[in-house]
């Protein structure tokens, strides 16, 4: 087999790639196979997915999304993308809180690696979470609801407790959302004034090439209506943008959703990209680093001071905010976080030699991107992450003959 990822850094191993057709199916895969990883949407940068036994596809599983508007909830079927789930809500009248850049990832992938959208009050896609349904290595079919005493460690579970097969998301009534751009601000002003600039609307993104150490190159702000506060990024002397933006400089925006402070609906603002459209200025790898934000002045600053070894690798870099959570593998866990995305060129041994001094410079708080590249060591990783030990508890209850563990898992401790 020589199936890739998305990035085409990652090569699978796999013998074989099985797509049950039904949780029965599925079952008996898990009774028969010594070791078995999910593949998703094949959005992630490592080996997270990797296995030498097989890789289990959830595509030709049977679902639909289950509507409980009353309640404010949707059962959606783990492998389904945010992309194909968005019109099952829309024509429900419903919407979620928040989207990650891409709608092209799917519902429990994005979730079991702690993947996020942006935004002060908002948490990561993972607190949307009310139920998860996961069969384990056992055959069993385990429902794990918010309250219970494990789902807090189920949620962002790494796929190493078990084949996530459904999750129930927390709704709210459909809404508006307008995405202006601006260009022209500069650092030590917006770090200034950090907390105004991250909440001059309900999701902020700063685009940096670190060309410049001292211009933020654009700045996207998103917002329902009324919720916006464009003063705060004129009167540092940001100007809106002339005509729609990539967060490349350069490139085609054609992908980009709707700017211009044009209102549309949630799905076609919140995410970075539209779904009829590669989110990619070519090929590229990823890292992301989650820092405490009381620790985001620290963390920009020494950023900026490896601007120029930055620069020749890079794309581009974000940066993000998050509300804290109580997912215990969560990088938000337990502090509001501000995320420090890094889109590379595809250059291997020039992006795993800036990981270590990246990581090396950033504040102590910082927690990696489970599904993106990171150079950080288990014992590190144990101490950045109070329920560690609780969660390989779990995972040791759950999985004991470790059918679901692989390279990535093992190099991480677990």
């Amino acid at each position: 087999m020589s199936e890739r990822n998305w990035a085409g850094n990652v090569t699978y191993r796999a013998r074989e790639i099985l797509r049950p057709a039904s949780v029965e199916e599925l079952a008996a895969i898990l009774a028969r196979e010594p070791r078995v990883r999910v593949l998703g949407s094949r959005h992630s940068f490592t080996g997270i997915a990797d296995t030498d036994g097989v890789l289990v596809s959830l595509a030709a599983m049977p679902g639909e999304v289950e509507v409980d508007a009353a309640a404010g909830l949707v059962r959606v079927p783990a492998g389904w993308r945010h992309g194909e789930l968005v019109p099952a809500l829309d024509a429900a009248g419903l919407a979620l809180a928040n989207l990650a850049s891409l709608p092209h990832i799917s519902v429990a992938g994005a979730v079991q690696t702690g993947t996020h959208g942006s935004g002060d009050r908002i948490g990561a896609l993972g607190t949307q979470v009310a139920a998860v349904e996961l069969v384990t290595a056992s055959g069993e079919a385990l429902v794990l609801r918010r309250g219970d005493d494990d789902f807090a460690g189920a949620v962002v579970g790494l796929g190493a407790l078990g084949v996530v097969t459904h999750l129930t998301l927390e709704v709210e009534p459909t809404y508006q959302v307008a995405q202006t751009v601006y260009e022209g601000a500069r650092w030590d002003d917006v770090l200034a004034r950090f907390d105004a600039v991250t909440g001059a609307g309900d999701s902020v993104s700063m685009f940096t090439t670190w060309q410049d150490a001292d211009t933020i190159g654009q700045v996207w702000v998103k917002a329902r209506p009324g919720r916006a506060d464009h003063d705060v990024l004129r009167a540092l002397g940001a100007v809106p943008a002339d005509g729609p933006r990539h967060p490349l400089p350069g490139i085609d925006p054609t992908p980009c959703t709707v700017q211009g402070g044009e209102q549309g609906p949630w799905y076609a603002r919140l995410p970075h990209f539209r779904l009829e459209f590669t989110p990619s200025a070519g090929d590229e790898l990823q890292s992301e680093y989650l820092v405490a934000r009381a620790d985001a002045r620290e963390a920009i600053e020494a950023l900026r001071g490896l601007a120029p070894q930055l620069a020749p690798a890079l794309q581009v870099c974000e940066v993000r905010t998050m509300a804290a959570d109580d997912l215990w593998m969560s990088p938000a866990y337990g502090r509001d976080t501000v995320a420090l995305h890094f889109t590379w060129i595809l250059d291997t041994d020039a992006v795993g030699a800036l990981l270590p001094r990246i990581e090396q410079a950033l504040p102590e708080s910082a927690r990696p991107h489970w599904g993106k590249l990171f150079a950080m060591d288990s014992a590190t990783l144990a101490r950045r992450y109070p329920r560690w030990d609780d969660f390989t508890a779990l995972r040791d209850r759950l999985d004991p003959d470790r059918r679901f563990t692989n390279d990535y898992l093992i190099a991480l401790g677990l």
